[in-house]
């Protein structure tokens, strides 16, 4: 017999809890307005949670340390940290030069060959390392071939937050989704990654028709061979071997019992030993703190709304339904979760839902296809917009920076041209992604 909902009073840790957690994430989701990053907030409400809590009993330091996923973290860290001694060998740079000359100009021909590489690393490296990579690089070539970069830089984003969705690596929300839920690469892969590549060619053919005038410009086309030298061709190249052999084990972590994060940390200690002139201390310094930060303040905020038991005061409301047709609700937590990480983030939304998924599990519920239904929503539906991920917020920033340098207003990617461009792409992939749902449903189950 299911047990009744206590009521929701002020001055409750509930009440206290969820105050806390709709004030941070009210301050995350509007950085541009106020002017204090999204990091700064998410600390905020970390440490008033555990000051709270211990007030009121419900949590406190210990828990909070406790609350914390660290092999999302430590995952994340060794994979920036591989990528920062990758970058200066300039391989990316060469790979890019390669790709652009390929083309011999025709601009869709371009946009497919760099949105296939973006997807590609961005099943192993995650959509923001990749965007991070690429990003400043499609400028570069745009510049030189005299041509608009905002189709190449809107196609980088999409791509690569829908490519980023087959893989337990490839997205940030992947990696918490997998760890809470003790889901492996192979299995992640195995029921993400055909959902993913229909999404993904329905992208890029819509791209095409929603870029048509700005693909059929013509490109000036220099001479690239001169650009395409690789200046650390040793580390370069072992580098490109180790990340081979990290596939290898992020196939067969399960079988040793290994977590994702030592994959990458054994990555890394090679990476450093075999290398050639590796400084760490320039490589350290270039890893995203304030993202890492972000994480952990996120899973601490988290934890304390968890430990005040509303999230599960929360999740009584949503179980009927969960109860009553799991297929029908899949589908709403599928397009629910797309319209919010299309609003707020999709990082801090997952964060909110695990513990209430988690919640249905401890009741005897099935949730396997909760969780799938979740790591397509919160993926597909960072697309929508340019808050929704990470890597779009990225990529609006240096449009903007570019926007300024040429001392063009066209060049920034303004909330109202994502929305025009994004959003039906966002639409079409949840649509193709329900119906393959609700088509091989005894497979997500």
């Amino acid at each position: 017999m299911q047990e009744a909902i206590e009521p929701l009073t002020w001055g409750t840790p509930m009440a206290v809890s969820g105050i806390i957690l709709a004030v941070t994430f009210v301050g995350i989701f509007t950085e541009a307005v106020h002017g204090f990053h999204r990091t700064k907030f998410a600390m905020g409400g970390a440490a008033v949670m555990i000051l709270v809590g211990q007030y009121y009993g419900f949590y406190n330091p210990t828990l909070a340390v406790e609350a914390i996923d660290w092999n999302v973290v430590f995952l994340l860290a060794g994979m920036m940290t591989i990528v920062a001694i990758m970058i200066p060998t300039g391989g990316f740079q060469a790979l890019a030069y390669r790709i652009a000359d390929f083309s011999k100009g025709r601009l869709f021909f371009l946009m497919a060959m760099l949105g296939t590489l973006v997807t590609v690393l961005s099943l192993l490296l995650d959509n923001v390392t990749t965007v991070v990579i690429f990003g400043p690089l499609i400028i570069l070539i745009c510049r030189t071939i005299k041509v608009n970069p905002i189709p190449f830089l809107l196609a980088a984003a999409l791509l690569s937050d829908t490519g980023g969705v087959a893989t337990l690596v490839g997205d940030p929300p992947n990696l918490m989704i997998g760890s809470a839920a003790g889901i492996d690469f192979n299995t992640f892969f195995i029921h993400m990654g055909g959902l993913v590549f229909v999404a993904w060619v329905a992208i890029l053919f819509f791209l095409k028709i929603l870029f048509r005038k700005e693909l059929a410009v013509k490109a000036q086309m220099p001479h690239f061979e001169a650009l395409e030298k690789i200046k650390d061709p040793y580390t370069w190249w072992v580098a490109i071997g180790i990340l081979c052999l990290m596939v290898v084990l992020f196939i067969l972590h399960s079988k040793f019992h290994w977590e994702p994060w030592f994959v990458a940390a054994i990555g890394l200690t090679l990476l450093v030993f075999i290398g050639k002139n590796i400084e760490l201390d320039e490589s350290f310094s270039q890893v995203e703190l304030s993202l890492l930060m972000f994480f952990i303040s996120l899973f601490i905020l988290v934890g304390g709304v968890e430990h005040s038991q509303f999230l599960e005061y929360l999740g009584q409301f949503i179980q009927p339904y969960v109860v009553s047709d799991l297929m029908v609700a899949a589908i709403m937590l599928m397009w629910g979760s797309a319209v919010m990480s299309a609003a707020i983030d999709n990082i801090p939304f997952t964060a909110a839902m695990i513990p209430i998924i988690l919640g249905f599990e401890t009741q005897g519920i099935n949730v396997t296809p909760l969780w799938w239904a979740l790591a397509i929503g919160v993926g597909m539906g960072g697309n929508g917009t340019h808050l929704g991920s990470t890597a779009n917020v990225f990529i609006v920033t240096i449009s903007e920076r570019l926007a300024k340098e040429e001392g063009d207003p066209s060049l920034a990617i303004t909330p109202g041209l994502w929305f025009r461009k994004g959003t039906p792409v966002m639409l079409i992939t949840l649509v193709l992604s329900s119906i393959i749902m609700v088509t091989f449903w005894d497979f997500f189950i």
